[in-house]
Order: structure tokens, then C-alpha cells, then sequence
């Protein structure tokens, strides 16, 4: 490009000045790393606007009067101010912290420096100096400084385009640079959900019991990386299983830490958890006393011993959804919600009573949350219980295929949209 004197900063006509602006913006536009935006930005306005050298200050995370020196286009090495910052020189006074704390646009047409000013090395046989600020809520946290061997050499009549243009690409970069942290923190944060997630599932069943007269399937889902549903089996005497079912209110990482203390309450449970009702009073008083009287939280639960010498199913229910009970043989299905109490965590001292179910062989059992039943679709219509009927009256022979239908009648509905609540439920079939 020929240099021409021209009011404009970019020199050339007014197609050349186009082209190079297109040129520009659309390489910057395709940068992910601020430290390589600067770099061939300032490749390209070097082209554009003439300096002998150029100094970029920074004053953020100091005191008046020192200022930090970030690039020196005589510098051999390619230091990243914001990973290498120990590598900069910090200037305790001098005209260039004069002038960023100036926080104004500066031109200095005979340039005088004192021979012990810290930027005299810096500015050394420098007579004309240029400064922009770069604002950032109204002040000049950073600065950029021009300056040419020969005095009065830069034009007033472009520095108005060159203050708007530079502030312009400096809040691009600044930009850039909190998106990348935004992207750093994200990256620690999901690293650490990870391991949430990681511990939640350690906290479930590694493999569903052997009860006889009973075959189960379990599906676990989580709206987030961790969540608040739990389910659970406790060995009891005589051959008797208790079948818990619980879930936290909310989602993510809190209801997850709830999740947790839930199951090291009913873990810790003095002597075998029987009968439902009193392991239920246990729990609640516990989270009720020690965790959620100030945080909001609380658990519903669906608490039930099965007997498979009897066939009997002995449950007590604190606010959760009833199990649905699909008799094949008769082809009806029953609520098995006898028991129904306040959920756990909202007031000490409930009574929570017991009562017991007579099952047959044939019939198929649907434990689940309200993570399915409040499934919704892309118009926000429900799942609904019917559905969880429909799946339940093919009265498959497998439990997991009454659990691969349901997922299908919830992938369907929904249109395969990501879950908005946990979603856990455990299919039973007796025989």
C-alpha cells in the first residue's frame, strides 16, 4: 500500500482503507487466544499507522504511581501478560505512570525525558509521543503509547479515530480474555460436579439384590451431573428386603449433598431399619433437627420391607408418589398409597404408620420419582400417570423391558428433550 498523506489513519483510497478494515475485523473475529488477537492486531496497525515503537502499560491490580509495561515492540520475546505477568517490569514513577493515571488521551510533539525517569530506557532518542487510554468502567486501566524519532509527528486530525478505534479493540480483548476465564472456571467448576457425580453414584446400589420372588430393573437419571433422587436396599432378618425410594427437593449440587446425608442417616439407623414407619420417623427427625430447618430442603420417600415368604409388601410413605400396581391377571391397576405423611425434613416429630400390601404372583410394580410423571413435552403438556398405566398394562415378562418401555414412551413424548427433573424409578415383577 502507498504511503499518501491522508486525513484518514489507515493511508491509501477509500477501497484500500475497506479492504484492509474487512481484513482486519474478519481476523479477529476468528481469534480465540487474546495473546495472538494482540499480536496480529498490532502486526496490522503497524502497517496502518506509523510509530517507531510502541509500549503497552497496565495499571490494573496496582497503585498510583506504578504501572506495569505488558509489550515493548523492541522486546525479542513474546511474553503473555496474562500468564506470564512475573516476566514484566513494574515502574514505580515516571511520565508513563504520569500518563496512565492521567486516565486522558495525550500528544507530546517535543519529547523531553529525564535521564532518571524509569522509561527513559524505553524512550530513548524518542522526540514525538502519542498515548491512548483503554477505559474499562471509566478508567484508564490500560494504556498504549506511540512515540517516533522526529518531533511533532503525529497528526490531532486522526487522533480522535485512533482513541475510538483502539478502545474498541481493547474492549474486544478484554473480552476475549473473560471469556477464556469464564471458560477456565467453567471447566474447574464441571471437573468438580464431576466428582460430585462420581461420589452420588458411589452412594447407590453397585447391583440389585437377589430377592426371591422378585425380579427388579432400575433406571437412574439425572437432570444435572448430580442430583437428588436415591434409591436403596436394605437386608433384613428372615429374608425380608427393605425398598427405599427417595427424592431430594430441587436439583444439582445441593439436592445432591442432601441425597447424601440421607443416605448416611438411613444408614445409620440403630439395628435392622424396621418396620418402615419408625426408619422413616428416624430419618425425618434427624434432617429435620440438623439439616433442613434453615436450607428449605426435603425428601419425599417411599419406604417398603417385602416379605417373599409371604408376599407381603409393608411400606410407609412420607409425600413420595405411590407405586403403581399392575395386577396382569385381572388387568387393573392399584395404588399401593395407604400410608401417605408429610415429607421428611419439614417438622420433627411426625408419626409415620405402617401398612401392608398383599401381592400376587403376576403383578408388576412400579416404583418411580416425579422426575417421569412431570416429564414434559415441547407444548409443556405432562407425562402423566395414564402413561406410566400404559407401559405397565403390557405386563411384561422382564422387568428391564417395562423399564426400556417407559424410557421409549419418555424419549417419545418428549421428544427426546434433556430432563428437567431427575428421573428414577425401579420396575419389580412377583412370581
Amino acid at each position: 500500500m502507498a504511503v499518501v498523506e491522508t486525513n484518514s489513519i489507515i493511508q491509501g483510497t477509500w477501497e484500500e482503507r475497506l479492504d484492509s478494515i474487512v481484513a482486519t475485523m474478519r481476523e479477529m473475529s476468528l481469534q480465540t487466544d487474546p495473546q495472538a488477537m494482540v499480536r496480529d492486531y498490532g502486526r496490522r496497525m503497524r502497517h496502518m499507522f506509523q510509530s517507531a515503537r510502541r509500549i503497552s502499560l497496565s495499571r490494573r491490580g496496582l497503585k498510583r504511581p506504578q504501572c506495569r509495561i505488558t509489550r515493548y515492540s523492541l522486546w525479542s520475546d513474546d511474553v503473555n501478560p496474562w500468564t506470564q505477568q512475573e516476566r514484566l517490569p513494574v515502574l514505580e514513577r515516571g511520565l508513563l505512570g504520569d500518563l496512565i493515571y492521567g486516565d486522558d488521551p495525550m500528544i507530546i510533539d517535543d519529547l523531553q525525558v529525564d535521564p532518571d525517569d524509569p522509561a527513559a530506557e524505553y524512550l530513548a532518542d524518542q522526540r514525538s509521543l502519542l498515548a491512548v487510554p483503554l477505559y474499562d468502567q471509566g478508567v484508564a486501566l490500560n494504556m498504549v503509547v506511540l512515540t517516533r524519532e522526529e518531533p511533532h509527528a503525529f497528526s490531532r486530525d486522526t487522533f480522535p479515530e485512533l482513541v475510538w478505534i483502539s478502545n474498541l479493540f481493547g474492549m474486544a480483548t478484554h473480552n476475549l480474555v473473560l471469556a477464556d476465564e469464564v471458560k477456565s472456571a467453567y471447566e474447574l467448576v464441571d471437573n468438580e460436579l464431576q466428582v460430585v457425580a462420581d461420589i452420588q453414584h458411589s452412594l447407590l446400589p453397585t447391583q440389585l439384590p437377589d430377592i426371591p420372588g422378585m425380579k427388579l430393573a432400575a433406571h437412574y437419571e439425572t437432570s444435572r451431573r448430580a442430583g437428588g433422587d436415591y434409591y436403596d436396599f436394605f437386608p433384613l432378618p428372615d429374608g425380608r428386603w427393605g425398598i427405599l425410594l427417595a427424592d431430594v427437593s430441587g436439583h444439582g449440587t445441593p439436592a445432591a449433598v442432601m441425597m447424601a446425608v440421607t443416605h448416611s442417616i438411613a444408614h445409620a439407623y440403630d439395628g435392622p431399619p424396621t418396620p418402615p414407619g419408625r426408619m422413616l420417623e428416624f430419618v425425618n427427625d434427624r434432617l429435620s433437627t440438623e439439616y433442613t430447618r434453615e436450607n428449605g430442603h426435603f425428601v419425599t420417600a417411599f419406604y417398603g420391607v417385602y416379605n417373599p415368604a409371604t408376599r407381603e409388601l409393608t411400606y410407609a410413605n412420607a409425600g413420595h408418589p405411590p407405586p403403581r400396581l399392575r395386577r396382569c391377571g385381572e388387568g387393573t391397576v392399584h395404588l399401593i398409597d395407604g400410608a401417605r405423611q408429610f415429607p421428611l425434613g419439614v417438622e420433627a416429630g411426625v408419626d409415620y404408620t405402617d401398612q401392608t400390601h398383599l401381592l400376587h404372583p403376576g403383578d408388576r410394580i412400579l416404583f418411580f420419582t416425579d422426575g417421569i410423571t412431570e416429564a414434559q413435552n415441547p407444548l409443556g403438556e405432562l407425562f402423566g400417570e395414564s402413561r406410566l398405566d400404559d407401559v405397565l398394562a403390557r405386563c411384561r415378562n422382564e422387568p428391564q423391558e417395562v423399564i426400556d418401555d417407559l424410557l421409549n414412551s419418555l424419549r417419545n413424548f418428549t421428544s427426546d428433550l434433556p430432563p428437567q427433573d431427575d428421573r428414577t424409578f425401579l420396575a419389580a415383577n412377583i412370581f
